[in-house]
């Protein structure tokens, strides 16, 4: 097999033949055939400097690559953090019973599907979430797996939502001050907004209405997912959550007027027709999705909250840099471009600015680095692969600021004497990557880059070891990733060996106001951008003052369910019991705890959720992240997990909890990187401050009623025989006649839980085995 003509000659003059240029090279077969055909492996060993023993261990390396065929259409299942506790595990075994897949394989029979498990697809708060063909439905359970199949089989494989918002099918009328406003981030277009913004054009063009449509970035607001708003000249706003392409209609003309006087009769003669149909003469439809700017809920959540690398949030079209600069754009850069390299890094240290990508390693420090360090030419690297799979704010930002991302990262090209820039974004985020580069090649137009500071995307190829930087610029230098011994800083072992500066996206993203503050009297205000999920009513992304505490942070959420514990940090992070939440939010106080701030994630966890079995999801996560150079990392996580997989199928051993505890901290003292060092923190935090869960589990009891092995599901005798649970068994466990009591075979059972989502009574239960 090789690739059509001149097709793979054609691929590879794209690339220089380096090594380096190996897994762009790969990520394009792979488009083209949507796996890496061997054959062509072989043509590319041919005719490139790397050997097929190298392109073998880049490919087997990263997750991003798959080997051998694939069906007609992929899922992607998320198994980050925020979908594990929403039960994500159940949704994956359901479409493989669905699908009938057979065991070890990952395709069914007919090539139809393939299925693949994704650390995270940024969109923590539609948990669980999977992706098939591009398309993202959240909210899943493993019944609605059926429909959502056949959803997805009518949808052509070009409808996903990368490219949907990058520019509207309207003009914007030059007369009008009224506008509508819609999120088209990710989470918004998984929702349906893309949709809703088609209906909103197509009114427009219909009814004359007046009025300009904006597509915006995120304004955090997850949970009330598709949002618009209209803002009417007169200064009044009025948000309108979870509409719908139905909802449109009586949403504007409650606020326009149609141009033509017998379309505005018309209107009036059908609406009358529906309420007296419908009865509801003396109510309002809009009522039931309208959401005041004043309302209790929208104050309770966005109040609190203090905007600045998120600010302007849903204000701005992230495709305009004409919107941009409006709202103050490229200002910092301006006044950049007049100070020394010095003055810049003094404002950087005196507003005390910290990495917000997982330690918090003074800023100045790193730009100064890198500042002093000799070679040429000196890169910039915006991280934009998030290391906690529960989290999304590196996504979301990369979409709704992208203008935002790309000032913070000259300021900082200024401030060391770097003469290029690196997006480094995860390929699970398409709408990223294309949002950059179209704000990219905008600044290239205005000439703001392209002369004296070149910016260019990387896609992530999928393992990059939780972050970790070494390992980052292995990844772009295309090599395997294993990471030599991380230096003190950045410059001393850079991009090709040059003096290189990483810094994660929210970091760049609070440049501009550091520098915008100069002049002020009062210190900049520093902040930090959370994405809050797991058990919560109003989920989404969230940007609080440090120093507020966590009980205040779990007053935006609204958590209706008894709160046991939040887990903040990612794999690196840890579990902080409620009796803590007036702890305040910074670095030293939650490290004090057994936590980090990390990159963002902030997971909320309740009483179903068990804590043993939240320290083997991050364990095992951050075992397979390990590179394995060093022997306290590749084999300390190894036996660690060991143990906590015994714990949770109920087999644990007397010494067990005092083993783990042992190795845990033999691992953090002696790996070598900050992986290893930070891995066994959910461990150690979990038991710390929940032990008596793991001595239950010792005595072959789950108190979360979580862990399979340690459960059994039951029907009670409040079961009125409807047999909706026997038709929801995938594995026809249950038995029972009509208007009678059903059994459950507890040796057939999977526990996949899909019989109590199904029973409208509640009279399945899940019992502890002992």
């Amino acid at each position: 097999m090789s690739l059509a003509d001149c097709q793979l000659d054609t691929l590879l003059q794209k690339y220089p033949p380096a090594k380096d240029s190996l897994i762009p090279i790969l990520q394009d077969i792979q488009k083209t055939y949507r796996y890496l055909p061997k054959e062509v492996l072989r043509e590319v060993s041919e005719k490139t400097d790397s050997s097929l023993a190298d392109i073998y261990s880049v490919a087997t390396f990263y997750g991003q690559f798959r080997l051998t065929p694939v069906g007609q259409h992929i899922i992607s299942v998320c198994t980050g953090t925020a979908c594990h506790v929403k039960g994500a595990d159940r949704v994956l075994e359901a479409f493989q019973k669905t699908l009938n897949i057979p065991e070890g394989s990952d395709t069914d029979v007919r090539q139809q599907y393939t299925i693949q498990q994704v650390a995270c697809l940024g969109c923590c708060t539609l948990a669980p979430v999977v992706q098939i063909d591009g398309i993202t439905y959240g909210h899943l359970t493993a019944a609605k797996v059926p429909a959502v199949l056949e959803e997805s089989a009518s949808i052509k494989l070009s409808a996903g939502i990368s490219g949907a918002g990058a520019s509207l099918a309207v003009p914007k009328p030059i007369t009008s001050s009224a506008r509508i406003k819609i999120g088209l981030g990710s989470c918004c277009q998984a929702q349906g907004s893309a949709k809703v913004r088609d209906e909103v054009v197509r009114m427009i063009n219909e009814f004359g209405f007046d009025a300009q449509i904006e597509g915006v970035g995120c304004i955090g607001m997850c949970h009330q997912t598709p949002l618009l708003q209209i803002a009417l000249p007169n200064g009044v706003e009025t948000f309108y959550c979870s509409v719908q392409p139905d909802d449109v209609a009586a949403i504007l003309f409650r606020h326009f007027k149609a141009k033509r006087f017998w379309q505005r009769v018309g209107k009036r003669f059908n609406t009358a027709l529906e309420h007296i149909w419908s009865g509801e003469i003396f109510e309002s439809p809009l009522e039931r999705f309208s959401l005041h700017t004043a309302g209790v809920e929208v104050e309770q959540f966005l109040k609190p909250q203090v905007r600045i690398a998120t600010e302007y949030s849903g204000e701005i079209d992230p495709t305009d840099i004409d919107d941009y600069t409006a709202h103050g754009g490229f200002e910092a850069f301006r006044r950049a471009a007049a100070m020394q390299p010095d003055e810049i890094i003094d404002t950087i240290r005196a507003a005390g600015l910290r990495g917000r990508g997982g330690a918090g390693f003074p800023t100045d420090v790193k730009w100064t680095a890198v500042k002093n360090a000799a070679g040429e030419p000196k890169t910039v690297i915006c991280n934009g692969d998030e290391g906690d799979p529960g989290a999304f704010m590196d996504r979301m930002l990369l979409e709704s600021f992208p203008f935002r991302i790309i000032e913070g990262m000259l300021v900082a090209a200024k401030a060391v004497g770097a003469a290029q820039g690196i997006f480094y974004i995860r390929a699970e985020y398409p709408l990223a990557v294309e949002r950059v580069r179209n704000a990219i090649e905008q600044c290239n137009v205005r000439g703001i880059t392209g002369q004296d500071m070149t910016l260019t995307v990387k896609e992530g190829a999928g393992a990059f070891i939780c972050g970790e930087e070494t390992a980052l610029l292995e990844s772009i230098e295309g090599r395997r990733g294993n990471p030599r011994l991380k230096p003190p800083y950045p410059a001393q072992s850079g991009l090709f060996g040059k003096p290189t500066l990483i810094n994660n996206v929210e970091t760049f993203a609070l440049v501009p106001h550091i520098i915008n503050r100069i002049g002020n009297d009062s210190a900049p205000v520093l902040t930090k951008v959370f994405a809050l999920a797991g058990k919560v009513q109003r989920g989404g992304l969230i940007e609080v003052p440090l120093g507020m505490t966590l009980r205040e942070i779990m007053e935006l959420s609204a958590t209706a369910q008894t709160v046991k514990a939040i887990q903040i940090g990612g794999p690196s992070g840890g579990c902080i019991p409620a009796a803590l939440f007036d702890t305040p939010v910074n670095y030293e106080s939650l490290t004090r705890l057994g936590a980090i701030m990390g990159s963002g994630g902030l997971i909320v966890l309740d009483e179903n959720d068990c804590m043993a079995d939240i320290a083997r999801y991050f364990l095992r996560f951050t075992q397979e992240q390990s590179c394995g150079k060093c022997t306290f990392c590749r084999i300390g996580t190894r036996r660690m997990l060991d143990i906590l997989d015994r714990i949770c199928e109920g087999e644990g051993q007397e010494g067990d909890l005092e083993k783990l505890e042992t190795l845990a901290r033999q691992v953090q003292a002696g790996s070598l990187c900050g992986l290893g060092r930070t891995a066994p923190n959910p461990v150690l935090s979990t038991l710390r401050y929940f032990r008596s869960e793991y001595e239950s589990h010792l005595q072959g009891r789950c108190p979360a009623g979580k862990c399979r092995s340690l459960i059994s599901y039951n029907i009670t005798d409040r079961c009125n025989g409807c047999t909706l649970c026997r038709s929801s068994c995938p594995v026809e466990a249950i038995t029972g006649i009509p208007y009678r009591q059903h059994v459950i075979d507890t040796v057939k059972c999977t526990k996949c839980n899909q019989c109590r989502s199904a029973c409208p009574q509640g009279a399945i239960i899940i019992r502890l085995v002992r």
